[in-house]
């Protein structure tokens, strides 16, 4: 058997999430699908860095999947990618020892969120970025997020849905928002991430950004540890997975 490593795209628009749910398309029944027939109908699970919710998107998601063919790692990506639609792609492909695993050998995750900030949607993007028209004060979002990177318990900042079982304690690397022209675009780096935990802190930042909290409101936030302190889990559209990284094959847990 071998082992293969892809990162892979997809627009989640066309999705009900990543993970298999009887009666609908998700992009990890549609890539099993197509490795089934190239398999000749066997079924072949794949294990992912992390489940997205449906409307998430992901520019680099990584998957793994065993295999009994030896195929060169070129061909792979050919093969898969004339088989799946257009809304999901294979970027590379490369073949691992056993030892590599898409979820518990993550070392750091990267997440990016959209923002369209002016009075009028954009028709062409709505499935894209969330619309919000509302006046900002960018520098407030800014010293906000300086609050959010460190090691903290994210507690306040995930759903009350989240499965994750044990410690809520995370570490975010970094925590930045930039605005240009219209669009504002929020940037976040950790070891792991909870349940709907991007969406909340931005939908907390966006907060201060209108100046319904402040920047120093956020420590109180997470040491509340109590998701009711904050509003709505906010729109899926504007999110992406934007990158995945590993150690060289080394095992480390995460989520």
């Amino acid at each position: 058997m071998e082992r293969i490593k892809c990162t892979i795209a997809y627009d989640g628009a066309g999705f009900a999430g990543f993970q298999v749910q009887p009666n609908q398309r998700t992009v990890q029944g549609t890539v099993e699908k197509a490795l089934a027939k190239i398999h000749k109908g066997e079924t072949i699970r794949i294990q992912a860095s992390g489940r997205t919710d449906t409307g998430v998107h992901a520019v680099g998601q990584v998957i793994h999947f065993d295999t009994p063919l030896t195929i060169p790692e070129r061909n792979w990506k050919q093969a898969v990618n004339t088989l799946l639609p257009d809304d999901v792609r294979i970027n590379k492909v490369e073949k691992v020892s056993d030892a590599f695993h898409a979820r518990y050998s993550v070392k750091q995750k990267e997440y990016h969120y959209y923002v369209l900030n002016r009075e009028d949607p954009d028709v062409f993007r709505r499935d894209y970025v969330l619309h919000f028209p509302r006046s900002i004060d960018i520098e407030a979002i800014q010293a906000a997020c300086k609050h959010l990177e460190g090691t903290h318990d994210f507690t306040t900042f995930s759903s009350a849905k989240s499965s994750v079982k044990g410690s809520k304690v995370r570490t975010l690397f970094h925590a930045s928002c930039e605005k240009k022209g219209d669009d504002m675009e929020f940037i976040f780096r950790g070891s792991g991430f909870l349940y709907n935990m991007v969406r909340i802190m931005v939908s907390a930042l966006l907060d201060v950004g209108i100046g319904k909290r402040k920047p120093e409101d956020i420590p109180e936030l997470l040491a509340a540890k109590e998701r009711g302190k904050l509003g709505k889990t906010i729109s899926p559209n504007g999110l992406y997975l934007w990158e995945v990284s590993y150690d060289e094959e080394e095992n480390d847990s995460e989520e």
